[in-house]
């Protein structure tokens, strides 16, 4: 069974839906293929910072889960020390406006930690996963 790293707009459009089966489930099942969901810490920061009093209390509990099962994932220094070689480069080709965002810097967290594991990453929004790999390849598949 391979793992996957779900992006935050996966998570955020699957609540938005009302759909909480994600924040529960520790697999998923994509074009027929099952993978182990592992969690970025990125990931989950990027969850918290939008989230109200309830979402809150959820995403505790999906942490909680995530840590105790060993699936909860953080950047090690060498993704840190990647993604500012990446950051650097993006910022020669398209601008250092574009990497003063936080969530280009966010992306390149969880795409060098999926990287580094050999896990898959899913998306919604691949814009900045596609900029990404131009520097540094990775698997990742936007739905």
């Amino acid at each position: 069974m391979d793992g996957i790293i779900l992006d935050s707009s996966v998570y955020i459009d699957s609540l938005r839906k009302r759909d909480f089966s994600l924040l529960l489930g520790r697999r998923i099942v994509l074009k027929g293929k099952s993978f182990s969901v592992y969690v970025s810490c990125v990931v989950l920061a990027e969850l918290y910072s939008g989230a109200d009093k309830v979402s809150k209390k959820a995403f505790a509990k999906f942490e909680y889960n995530a840590s105790k099962t060993n699936r909860l994932l953080a950047p090690n220094k060498g993704d840190w020390s990647l993604a500012g070689k990446i950051l650097n480069s993006i910022g020669t080709k398209y601008g250092f406006e574009m990497i003063g965002r936080s969530r280009i810097t966010n992306d390149c967290l969880i795409a060098m930690t999926a990287r580094r594991l050999g896990l898959s990453l899913l998306t919604i929004n691949a814009k900045d996963f596609r900029i990404i790999s131009e520097f540094r390849s990775f698997k990742f598949e936007q739905i």
